[in-house]
């Protein structure tokens, strides 16, 4: 590592928590041009035996990582849902109106500040990846192009922008300077406003052997034991969290200033602080199982592939996100194995999966081929895709759900 300490508590860090191997940049698409250009990183996460928090060294710079994004969250049908959901829920707890201000960071192409827009809140969207940025900015959604930091909270400060609402879904894990992320978030945000987070829940990972969700944009691995302490060092604190199904298990947190005594804290957070416990998040030795419980995982999806290809069978790929770049990488399945990947997002189609350079295609191309098996990258939105893709069964074609453990479905 290029630092041997924790960016959160600067404790050493000298715990391995799981070696994925070498592996590219999990959003980073390619064009055939590209084979010979392409760069490995090893993907090794480190636990912090003092605050206990799952991270990986920032082996290639936020800049280059995020400047020009594939993810766009508006190709998802239950994502919009989850983000519609999320607005007609805290719009009437926060009593939020035309005089508010809503600020979303990595606020992607405003798949859910559109939501506030319609309902005349404004709002101010931040998003460094440009071309993603684009997308909301034709909708009419206030844009800024930048990465937040504690100096970008500043300059908003300083032209008069606070925000009563500060959303972050999916962001909090793509920080590599926590504590200055942190630091700008205090800053924004007005004595009586509230911030929400949502992030991957580590117990979830652990539990579920979710390992690929393991890549090198996800800089850290938060448990709420972990993400307290984050808040508290920064004089901010979390009054509810809620456990959501998002992501395969996520966390929301509701988050506002120390000082802040008209919000009472409410049993959820002790409730889940609790069941991390129980579970053993304050014990290395819960750590240390997750490596041998994901090697096992790996066994049997190849076996299975390996043995349908010996029969002549057909697999190929339904969606191209990173969790299933980390997913194949870490198996060693590639083209060899695989026909090939399609993906809704036209921003991924006619390219190449990182590593493993599986060609990605429209998902019309699986009504041209019919194949015997898809495995579903995306397993979290395994249901959403198997509704979708309902017409496979009529040539009797099965799903493969690889996490948390491989299972077969018709």
């Amino acid at each position: 590592m290029v630092s041997q300490n924790c960016r959160f508590c600067n404790f050493e860090l000298n715990e391995t928590f799981t070696d994925l191997g070498d592996s590219p940049l999990a959003n980073s698409y390619l064009k055939e041009s590209d084979f010979d250009k392409e760069k490995f990183y090893p993907l090794c996460t480190f636990l912090c035996k003092n605050c206990f928090l799952v991270q990986l060294e920032e082996l290639e710079t936020p800049e280059n990582i995020f400047s020009n994004y594939a993810y766009f969250s508006s190709f998802s049908s239950s994502w919009l849902k989850h983000a519609k959901d999320y607005v007609d829920m805290i719009i009437p707890r926060l009593s939020l109106d035309e005089h508010s201000l809503a600020i979303e960071i990595a606020s992607n192409d405003g798949y859910l500040l559109q939501n506030f827009t319609g309902k005349n809140i404004p709002v101010l969207g931040i998003e460094p990846a440009q071309n993603v940025a684009k997308t909301a900015i034709k909708k009419n959604i206030p844009t800024l192009t930048k990465f937040f930091d504690s100096q970008l909270a500043k300059e908003l400060v300083n032209e008069g922008k606070t925000a009563d609402l500060i959303i972050g879904n999916n962001v909090f894990a793509h920080v590599p300077c926590l504590n200055d992320f942190v630091v700008g978030l205090k800053i924004l945000l007005k004595s009586n406003g509230v911030i929400t987070l949502e992030f991957p829940h580590l117990l979830q990972l652990i539990q579920n052997n979710q390992f690929d969700t393991i890549y090198h944009e996800h800089f850290s691995y938060f448990s709420l034991l972990t993400a307290k302490k984050i808040f508290e060092y920064h004089g901010l604190k979390i009054f509810d969290a809620e456990e959501l199904s998002t992501h395969g298990g996520s966390l929301r947190l509701f988050i506002t200033h120390f000082e802040n005594n008209m919000i009472p804290e409410t049993f959820n957070v002790h409730s889940i602080l609790e069941k991390e416990k129980r579970f053993g998040l304050t014990q290395i030795k819960t750590y240390e199982k997750f490596s041998k419980n994901i090697n096992q995982i790996k066994t049997n999806l190849v076996n299975f592939i390996e043995k349908a290809k010996k029969e002549s069978k057909h697999v190929v790929c339904y969606g191209a996100p990173a969790k299933g770049n980390t997913l194949l990488n870490y198996c060693k399945i590639s083209k060899d194995l695989i026909d090939y990947a399609v993906d809704k997002n036209p921003n991924k189609q006619n390219l190449f999966l990182p590593g493993t350079h599986i060609p990605i295609f429209s998902p019309e191309k699986i009504k041209e081929t019919k194949p015997d098996f898809i495995l579903i990258l995306p397993w979290n939105l395994q249901d959403e895709i198997i509704n979708e893709l309902h017409y496979v069964k009529s040539w009797g074609c099965q799903f493969i759900i690889p996490m948390p453990e491989i299972k077969v479905l018709q």
